[in-house]
C-alpha cells in the first residue's frame, strides 16, 4: 500500500512538442474511416498537430538572419523526436462503459475471477482469510457459477465450509448478485421472515435464507458491510489505472460513479496522478447532485475528468436471472427477472435530469427493459429535443421488432462484446434459440444507423480490448468457439470494431472534439503495439501487447517497466 501511494504522488511529465516518426499509424477519420501514417505531430499543448505520410522532415534553418522589425516566426523546434521503429501506432481505446473503483477494488480485495469450480473457490477464500488475520469481514467478488458448472446458485452453508468465523460477503461477477455466509446474514438481520425490496430477490432454500441475495436485495447487506476507507479508494484507484494503462485504455466511461468515488478521482488529479481519462456517470439523481449539483461539470484537468450524465440500472443480468423478460426464462419457469425501477418513476428520474442538461444512461439487458427504456425515450424526445444522445447500455436481448427503434431520437447503444464471448452458451439456456435473434446484434445497430460505442463492463470482464476486437469480429470466444461464430451475421468489419473502441465510444461521452481519433486538434491519445491489427486474423488481434501507452503526448506507461 505504502509503495503504491508513493507511486500515486508522482507527478506526470510536463507538455512537450514533439514527433513520433517512423511508425505504422492506423487511425479514424471523421467519418469512420480507416488512415494510414507515418509519423505523428504533437504540439506544445499536448494536441496531434498533424499526421504525416512519409518520414518526418525537419524545418530548414533560416537562410538568412531576422532583421529588426522581421515578425516571420523561426522554424519550429521540437522538444522530443522519438523513432517508433516501425511499430504500429493507433488511437488510445476507450472503454465506453467500465466500473474504474469496481476494477481497483477488484484488485485490493478477494478476487475469484480465475475460479473454476465451487471447491477451489472455497480453497482460495480460506487461504485468503489465513492470510489477512484480523479481518472484521472478508470482501470480495467475481464469482460466477455458471463458470463452475453448478447449475445453481452457491449456498452460505457451502461458503461456511471456507469460513465460517466471520462474515463473508462476496459479489458476483455482475455485480447483480451477492454470496453470504450465515454470520453475515446474521449480521444484515436476514432471515426467513425478512422481505426483498422491489427490484430484488431473496434466494430461499427449505424456507430459508440460501445465502444469495439478487440485485435490490443486496441493499440488506450493504447497510452492513464497512465501506473502503478513503485511502483504500486511493490505492484502488491507481491500481486501476495501472491496469486500464497495460490494456491499452487512455479513456474509459465510468458507469455508476458515487460521490466517493468521484473524491478520489478529484484527489489523485490534484496530485497529478490521474492518467487515464475519465467521463464519469452518476449512479443516480442523488449521487448526480452531490457530485455536480446543477448541471454537469466542465472538462476538468485537460481533459481528465467529467461528469456529464446519470446512470439508471433498469433490471439485473442474465446469470442472476434479473434480466427483465418479456417472457419465462426457459431454463426458470416462472421467472421473468427484475424490473428494478417502476415505469412512472424511471421516467420521472430521467426527465428531471434531463431538465438539467445531464445525459442519460440506461442499464437495459433483457428485451422487457430494453423496449421499456425505449418507450421512455419516445416519450421524453418530445419535450426533450436536440443531441441527447439518450444511451442504452449493454442492449444484450432485444426484440427484433425494437431492434430499428434504436435508430430514432440518436440512440446510443453501448454495448460490451466480450459478454456475447461469454454468454452465448448461457444466453442459449436462459432463452433458447427462438428467442435469440436480436441477442447481442452489432450488425444489425449498425444498419439501423445506430453509433455503436464498444466497452467491458470490467471488472465483469477483462478490460483488455483486443480481445473484444476480436470478438466484434468474429463471434468467437478464445477457444475458437463455436467455429464460425455465434450468429455470425451479427460480426462486424475490423474498422467498426476499432471505431466502437475509440471514435463512437467518445462520441457517446460527448467527447469526440476532444479525444478519440487522432484528428488534428485532439488530445494526442495513442498507443504503441506489437502488430498490425489492421491485417491481422482475429484470433491474432486477441493476442496483441501493448508496448507503451501516450495520454495528452505525455508517454505513461511502458511494458515491463
Amino acid at each position: 500500500m505504502l509503495a503504491a501511494l508513493a507511486a500515486i504522488a508522482l507527478p506526470m511529465p510536463a507538455l512537450a512538442s514533439g514527433v513520433i516518426d517512423n511508425v505504422n499509424g492506423i487511425a479514424l477519420d471523421a467519418q469512420g474511416r480507416v488512415v494510414h501514417f507515418n509519423a505523428l505531430l504533437i504540439d506544445d499543448e499536448g494536441k496531434v498537430e498533424k499526421l504525416i505520410q512519409g518520414r518526418y522532415q525537419e524545418p530548414p534553418p533560416p537562410k538568412r538572419k531576422k532583421r529588426k522589425g522581421d515578425d516571420t516566426p523561426a522554424p519550429k523546434r521540437l522538444d522530443f523526436k522519438l523513432d517508433g521503429g516501425g511499430k504500429t501506432l493507433i488511437p488510445g481505446l476507450i472503454d465506453a462503459h467500465g466500473h474504474v473503483m469496481g476494477l481497483g477494488l477488484s484488485l485490493v480485495t478477494l478476487d475469484l475471477s480465475e475460479t473454476r469450480s465451487l471447491a477451489e473457490a472455497q480453497v482460495k477464500i480460506r487461504a485468503y482469510a489465513q492470510a489477512s488475520p484480523g479481518r472484521k469481514w472478508i470482501i470480495g467478488t467475481g464469482w460466477n457459477q455458471e463458470q463452475w458448472g453448478l447449475g445453481r446458485f452457491p449456498t452460505a452453508a457451502e461458503l461456511d465450509a471456507a469460513v465460517s468465523d466471520i462474515p463473508v460477503w462476496l459479489e458476483r461477477v455482475d455485480g447483480h448478485a451477492g454470496w453470504a455466509n450465515n454470520l453475515a446474514l446474521k449480521a444484515a438481520g436476514i432471515t426467513a421472515a425478512s422481505k426483498a425490496p422491489p427490484g430484488g430477490r431473496i434466494e430461499m432454500d427449505a424456507g430459508k435464507p440460501s445465502g444469495v441475495l439478487v440485485d435490490k436485495a443486496m441493499d440488506l447487506m450493504a447497510r452492513v458491510v464497512p465501506p473502503p476507507a478513503p485511502k483504500d479508494r486511493d490505492i484502488a484507484l491507481e491500481k486501476a489505472q495501472q491496469t486500464l494503462l497495460a490494456a491499452g485504455i487512455t479513456a474509459i466511461a465510468d458507469m455508476g460513479t458515487r460521490i466517493e468515488d468521484w473524491q478520489a478521482f478529484r484527489r489523485s488529479a490534484d496530485r497529478g496522478a490521474l492518467r487515464v481519462r475519465i467521463m464519469s456517470y452518476a449512479m443516480g439523481l442523488d449521487n448526480m447532485v452531490l457530485i455536480a449539483g446543477p448541471e454537469p461539470t466542465p472538462w476538468l484537468y485537460d481533459d481528465h475528468l467529467r461528469m456529464g450524465g446519470v446512470k439508471l440500472v433498469l433490471d439485473g443480468a442474465l446469470g442472476s436471472r434479473g434480466a427483465w423478460l418479456k417472457a419465462d426464462y426457459a431454463d426458470a419457469p416462472g421467472q421473468r427477472g427484475l424490473a428494478m425501477i417502476p415505469s412512472t418513476q424511471l421516467r420521472n428520474i430521467m426527465s428531471r435530469a434531463s431538465m438539467d442538461n445531464f445525459q442519460i444512461a440506461v442499464h437495459a439487458i433483457g428485451d422487457a427493459a430494453n423496449s421499456e427504456v425505449l418507450d421512455a425515450i419516445t416519450e421524453l424526445a418530445e419535450t426533450y429535443k436536440g443531441d441527447r444522445r439518450w444511451r442504452v447500455e449493454h442492449a444484450q436481448i432485444v426484440s427484433p421488432g425494437d431492434l430499428p427503434r434504436f435508430g430514432q431520437f440518436g440512440i446510443v447503444a453501448s454495448m460490451q462484446p466480450m459478454h456475447e464471448a461469454s454468454d452465448w452458451r448461457m444466453a442459449t439456456a436462459r432463452l433458447g434459440e427462438a428467442r435469440l435473434k436480436g441477442a447481442y446484434a452489432w450488425k444489425a445497430m449498425l444498419d439501423n444507423r445506430v453509433p455503436l460505442a464498444f466497452g467491458s463492463d470490467v471488472p465483469v470482464e477483462n478490460p483488455n480490448p483486443f480481445p473484444g476486437i476480436a470478438v466484434a469480429m468474429s463471434r468467437e470466444d478464445a477457444k475458437g468457439e463455436p467455429a464460425g461464430g455465434w450468429m455470425p451475421e451479427q460480426r462486424v468489419s475490423f474498422e467498426a470494431a476499432l471505431d466502437g473502441f475509440t471514435r463512437q465510444a467518445a462520441y457517446a461521452g460527448f467527447a469526440e472534439k476532444r479525444f478519440g481519433s487522432l484528428i488534428p486538434g485532439q488530445r494526442a491519445d495513442f498507443l504503441l503495439i506489437d502488430r498490425d491489427i489492421s491485417m491481422a486474423r482475429p484470433a491474432d488481434i486477441r493476442a496483441t501487447q501493448v508496448l507503451e501507452t501516450w495520454i495528452g503526448g505525455k508517454r505513461v506507461y511502458v511494458k515491463g517497466q
